[in-house]
């Protein structure tokens, strides 16, 4: 029988420094374009463990300051970036007892998608922070398993953006289809067959039009302008982009 006559009782009397704890964090990847390639925010580590090395915005959960694993992204973001981000969703998590030399750890793993801006707008608080380009990742001395998370977050972007509008988040507003399509192929890592392409995009009924045109490429007839339409964020395709129309 139990030696507490309630559960209230029980929970008074609970010392939850009976157990080890592992350290848990979340770290982040945030995604954009620039120069038609898909770019990661990685900043350098000023302190150990791995002082000098690249890694992702992240850190410890504060259980006095953050309500859930989402406010924690949040939190990071601004501290480590400054960066709001229109997307912010969790890919997943990882632990074990050798991803961090502190002890046993565990990661939730999330992904940001934004427009591009200078890293100089980033820098406050860390040694640095650059903008990578994702197939120079494997090339850099990474933090922990900093390399594997972006991988992981990197096939998430991928599938995802095969049924959804993901990549408006990586766009400035207004913009083209031109420059939609462009982006998709870009974080698909596939080409798509234009007529196809703007048919399913607009009749979907995902975009409004700006009520503003211009020349795409300086010449030629104007292109119209489009930003995301209200609701756009959930709308699910349902078929992959790269099937036949």
């Amino acid at each position: 029988m139990s030696e507490w006559q309630s559960e209230a009782e029980y929970l008074e009397q609970y010392d939850a420094r009976r157990y080890d704890w592992p350290l848990v964090s979340v770290d982040v990847v945030i995604f954009t374009l620039y120069e038609s390639r898909l770019q990661v925010l990685l900043i350098k580590r000023g302190e150990f463990p791995h002082r000098g090395r690249w890694a992702l915005p992240g850190g410890f959960i504060a259980m006095d300051e953050d309500g859930d694993l989402q406010a924690t992204a949040r939190r990071k973001l601004r501290e480590k970036t400054g960066v709001e981000a229109p997307l912010l969703e969790q890919v997943g998590s990882q632990g074990n007892d050798c991803r961090d030399p502190r002890g046993w750890s565990v990661t939730v793993l999330y992904m940001a998608l934004i427009a591009w801006a200078p890293t100089a707008e980033f820098l406050e608080g860390v040694d640095d922070a650059r903008w990578w380009p994702v197939e120079k990742v494997a090339d850099l001395e990474m933090a922990f398993d900093h390399a594997s998370l972006i991988e992981e977050a990197r096939e998430r972007l991928k599938n995802k953006t095969a049924y959804t509008v993901l990549p408006v988040h990586v766009l400035r507003r207004p913009f083209t289809l031109t420059q939609l399509q462009h982006a998709f192929e870009l974080l698909m890592d596939t080409q798509l067959e234009k007529k196809s392409f703007r048919r399913r995009i607009l009749n979907a009924e995902v975009l409004e039009e700006t009520g503003e045109a211009l020349l795409e490429g300086g010449r030629g007839r104007p292109a119209a302008l489009y930003a995301p339409a209200r609701g756009s964020e959930r709308h699910l395709f349902a078929r992959v982009f790269g099937e036949s129309a």
